[in-house]
C-alpha cells in the first residue's frame, strides 16, 4: 500500500473511531462507526444509534451514507466500518444494501477493530449478485 493511500485509509479509521465514540448503543452496548471517502473525496461518518423500540434504530453505516447524500455527494470511493471485539462487524444485510445503492462491486470495505484494520472486502464479495439502480428503468 502506498504511503499515501495508508494515510487515507488512516484518515477513514480515526473518523470511525471518533464517529463509535459517539455511538448510541444503550441496548445492545455495541457500538459502531463508520466512514466512508466519497468519490470527490470527502469524508462522512456515522455512529449508529438505538432506539427503545429495539431494533428500529439506525446503523453507523446508514448515518455515514445519510451524511454523504446530505452534503451533495452520490458514489462511495471506499467505506470502513469499526466494532469491538473479536470477530469482523461487517455491514449487515440492509447496509450492505444501502452501500450498493451508492458504490461500485469493486468498492472496498475496510473491516476495523479497535487496533486498526482487520480485513478488506469487495462490495461484491459481501453482496454477490446484487440488484442495484441499473436494474430498473429510472
Amino acid at each position: 500500500m502506498s504511503k499515501s493511500a495508508e494515510a487515507a485509509l488512516q484518515e477513514l479509521f480515526a473518523a470511525a473511531k471518533a464517529a463509535q465514540a459517539n455511538a448510541y448503543a444503550p441496548y445492545s452496548r455495541f457500538k459502531v462507526g463508520a466512514a466512508l471517502r466519497s468519490e470527490s473525496g470527502a469524508v462522512h461518518s456515522g455512529c449508529n444509534v438505538e432506539n427503545a423500540a429495539y431494533p428500529q434504530g439506525a446503523c453507523a453505516e446508514t448515518g455515514a451514507i445519510s451524511a454523504m447524500a446530505l452534503a451533495g455527494d452520490r458514489r462511495i470511493a471506499e467505506i470502513l466500518v469499526i466494532g469491538d471485539g473479536e470477530a469482523l462487524c461487517t455491514p449487515c444485510g440492509g447496509c450492505r444494501q444501502r452501500i450498493r445503492e451508492f458504490a461500485a462491486p469493486t468498492t472496498p470495505i475496510h473491516i476495523a477493530g479497535p487496533e486498526g484494520v482487520r480485513s478488506t472486502f469487495t462490495l461484491a464479495e459481501l453482496l454477490p449478485e446484487s440488484f442495484g439502480p441499473e436494474h430498473l428503468s429510472v
